[in-house]
């Protein structure tokens, strides 16, 4: 399915886009393309296929969760760009109200 360069214009519009002359030819040929070969796709007979949720076979990648020895206090306060009395001292998130 060949789009013509107003396709391209209107799918740049609506992107919010701003393409040089160069850039909506190549995407109007790439854009082409990308159609021309999901029709060939729609052609083949999938009525025998189940749907699936993913096409990624899913795998745990996850170690096991085993404790460990903690960090000591100073270790962890060390860490921190701003602290007092034991705390991490962040900028405030909400301006306070009236």
């Amino acid at each position: 399915m060949p789009l013509t360069r107003q396709d391209v214009e209107h799918i740049a519009l609506l992107a919010r886009l701003h393409l040089t002359d160069e850039e909506k030819e190549r995407f109007r040929e790439q854009l082409s393309n990308i159609l021309d070969h999901i029709s060939k796709l729609q052609e083949l007979d999938t009525s025998q296929v189940l749907p699936m949720s993913s096409v990624v076979v899913e795998q745990s990648r996850l170690r096991e969760d085993v404790a460990g020895p903690a960090m000591s206090r100073e270790d962890l306060m060390s860490n921190a760009p701003d602290a007092a009395d034991d705390q991490f001292r962040v900028p405030p998130v909400l301006e306070p109200g009236p």
